[in-house]
């Protein structure tokens, strides 16, 4: 999952970087902050120094020293006001301009704090949902694993309203790149902790709240729609959802919107170019199919919409989709011929008409002229 929410000492993660909410002079101080410089050691303090301080919102980047993370980001967070002196713009600012640098670093992994939350007096509701929001965009267009690093418990309760109204957030505008728990995430009233992978975690090794197994039985108890299928079978089949949507020829945004939407209805071509991507058996493609919406596009504005059959082969048989006033039908093929207009099981019955045809030229039953 590239975001996740986890409990941890942020000086013990094993990222690639690790975000320092530092004070203006880069030189050390309290909380977060004081506890990277101990841990990372007097070459850090000494590389600080160099730097030239560093603005409110910005951020620059140094060595992580005798920290398990390669190099730390340090952004100097807003101190709080009443929310009016531009303090989410400069908090924004911070995630962006972090975010750059590790991106520019080619960091696969970083690990934020809740910046500004502390004794810089920022609500903490509210600084969580500028992080997630500031990392959930930048995650549409990039490929990294991003954790936000939550260390005392105690101080980080948020209501459960606030946890649902973060998950919603998440859904709406990011897609996970092959994640165990993406199937929790798509609106199943399920508490917070499973929808955004809140872990417990002990040296970056985080463990589920919520059991997997736990979590397996609720899906069988309900339909799956056609996202959650989607997904389940991408999981199934060893991919990234990069990979599947790249190969079905499928742009990102549509499939982030397949993603977040559990009641997304695609559209026929939309379900054929996944089936073939994933390379489906027929049993497995015809249980897709069922989750697949009917389009009313004709092909020319002076026609109307053609009333076309679709045919779906493999070695082990075929099957013909049509589309009806009731919806989609999904017939077998035993002829594995395609066919369009009339209804497809008024042609297997017409079949019945030729049964006594035969491939051999007919013999002369009339005789000749003596």
């Amino acid at each position: 999952m590239p975001l996740e929410i986890v409990r941890n000492d942020i000086t013990k993660m094993k990222v690639d970087a690790i975000v320092n909410a530092a004070n203006e002079s880069l030189l050390g101080g309290g909380g977060v902050d004081g506890a990277i410089h101990r841990a990372a050691g007097s070459g850090l303090l000494a590389e600080c120094r160099t730097l030239g301080g560093c603005k409110t919102g910005k951020a620059k980047i140094t060595g992580g020293y005798n920290l398990p993370a390669k190099y730390v980001i340090h952004t100097v967070g807003p101190i709080y006001n009443d929310g009016k002196h531009g303090e989410k713009a400069l908090l924004e600012s911070c995630y962006r301009e972090s975010l750059a640098l590790a991106k520019e670093q080619n960091c696969e992994t970083v690990a934020f704090p809740l910046i500004s939350s502390g004794v810089y007096g920022y609500p903490k509701d509210q600084a969580l949902k500028v992080a997630i929001d500031v990392i959930s965009d930048f995650l549409l267009e990039n490929e990294m694993k991003v954790y936000i690093v939550i260390f005392d418990k105690a101080a980080y309760k948020i209501s459960e309203k606030l946890f649902s109204d973060i998950a919603e957030y998440i859904d709406d505008n990011y897609v996970d790149e092959h994640t165990d728990y993406r199937r929790e995430s798509m609106r199943m009233n399920m508490p917070m902790q499973a929808s955004i992978g809140m872990f417990e975690a002990d040296l970056c090794e985080c463990k589920a709240i919520m059991p997997e197994e736990d979590l397996d039985a609720k899906l069988r108890q309900i339909d799956e729609s056609f996202s959650q299928m989607l997904l389940r079978k991408i999981d199934e089949k060893g991919l990234k959802d990069s990979q599947c949507y790249k190969k079905a020829n499928i742009n990102r945004k549509l499939f982030s919107k397949i993603r977040s939407d559990i009641n997304y209805r695609p559209s026929k071509p939309t379900v054929l170019a996944f089936a073939i991507a994933l390379e489906l058996p027929l049993e497995e493609a015809k249980d897709m199919l069922s989750g697949m919406n009917l389009t009313d596009t004709p092909f020319s504005d002076r026609l109307p919409a053609a009333q076309l059959h679709w045919i779906i082969a493999d070695r082990t048989g075929a099957v013909t989709l049509e589309s009806t006033v009731h919806g989609i039908r999904v017939h077998e093929n035993p002829a594995g011929v395609l066919t369009n207009n009339p209804p497809f099981d008024q042609q297997l019955l017409r079949l019945s008409e030729y049964v006594h045809l035969s491939p051999r030229q007919p013999e002369s039953s009339f005789s000749l002229p003596s």
